[in-house]
This record gives C-alpha cells, sequence and structure tokens, in this order.
C-alpha cells in the first residue's frame, strides 16, 4: 500500500473540490486537468470516466473521484479521493450556509455571482472542447477530416444534445442506448 499515492489523492481531489465554483459539473475541467497532467488518467480514460459517471445518480465529483482513487490505489484509493472530494467543501458549506444568508442579498454579493456564473459556463465548454478533440482525434487529423470520418460520433453528439435539451429522457438511457449502438456499429 502506497499511503503517499493515498495523500495525494486525497490532496488532489481536495484541491478540486475546494477550488472550483459552481458545484460538481464545474470541476470536471479542472478534474480532468489535475488527473491527467498527474499521469493519473488519459483524456480518453477520463472522458469514459464522465460518461459512466453521468449514468449514474448523484454528484459527479465524487464519482470521479471514486473513479481515479480506483485506478490508482483501489479501495483505499476511491475513499481517499471521494473523501477528499467530499468532506473539505461539506465542512466549508456547514461555515458558509450561515454567513451566506446573512449577506446574500447585498449588491457586492450578487455582482460577484453574476461574474462567477459565466466562468462556470466557459469552464464547461472547454471541457466538452477538449473531450471532443480527443473523441474525434482533431490533433491527429485537424477538426474537418476528425468529422468527416468521425460522422457517426458526430450524429451521436447531435442527437444526444437534442434529446437532453427537448426532453427529459435520464442520461442513463443515452448511455445505455450509445453502448448498444457502439457493440452493434464499431464492433
Amino acid at each position: 500500500m502506497d499511503l503517499k499515492l493515498i495523500w495525494r489523492l486525497f490532496l488532489v481531489c481536495t484541491k478540486v473540490s475546494v477550488l472550483t465554483w459552481g458545484g460538481g459539473p464545474a470541476s470536471i475541467a479542472l478534474m480532468q486537468r489535475e488527473t491527467v497532467a498527474a499521469g493519473w488518467m488519459t483524456s480518453e480514460e477520463f472522458a469514459d470516466s464522465v460518461a459512466i459517471g453521468n449514468a449514474l445518480p448523484g454528484p459527479i465529483a465524487p464519482k470521479l473521484a471514486a473513479h481515479v482513487g480506483y485506478k490508482m490505489a483501489g479501495l483505499l484509493g476511491a475513499i481517499a479521493a471521494v473523501t477528499g472530494s467530499v468532506l473539505p467543501t461539506t465542512i466549508l458549506m456547514l461555515l458558509a450556509v450561515a454567513f451566506f444568508f446573512a449577506v446574500k442579498d447585498r449588491p457586492e454579493v450578487k455582482a460577484m455571482l453574476k461574474a462567477v456564473r459565466p466562468l462556470v459556463v466557459g469552464m464547461l465548454v472547454w471541457t466538452a472542447y477538449d473531450m471532443a478533440h480527443k473523441v474525434f482525434n482533431a490533433d491527429d487529423l485537424g477538426w474537418g477530416k476528425a468529422l468527416t470520418q468521425g460522422w457517426s460520433q458526430a450524429i451521436i453528439v447531435l442527437v444526444s444534445f437534442g434529446l437532453m435539451t427537448f426532453t427529459k429522457i435520464n442520461p442513463v438511457w443515452l448511455v445505455l442506448a450509445a453502448a448498444l449502438l457502439g457493440l452493434v456499429i464499431y464492433r
């Protein structure tokens, strides 16, 4: 058992959870950057983890942490990573709740939140862009060629986006349908 690795998993997941605003989805970009930079996952593995995590109920950040932790150090790694992902921010949230309700209507707080919300959207757009680069091999082929060669994957992107936008379908059904489609078409 590598206690240094267990501790590092805890610290990285703590860093991700403490330094991201906007909830679990906002942490995806930083989690990807940290885990890939540490050599724990490739961008493709991270994209797979996000896909699986979105198919399961509950917040995404602890699920991603569990996946990374388990991959690197088994069950103890998963526990350390999830604890790092959840415990520090839970404590901070308990402390912040009382303070926030005392200041939430102040103009300064409203102004700060008005700028932070679009930042979170930008971080999510970057994550989608980076994942799309890997899915379509745009690094090797360039976007035009990547999309023409990966047209079936582009259709999956568009159909899933449309279904998520215009219906209330549970993402688990989309993931299961895509997995089945993958078995049939890409095998």
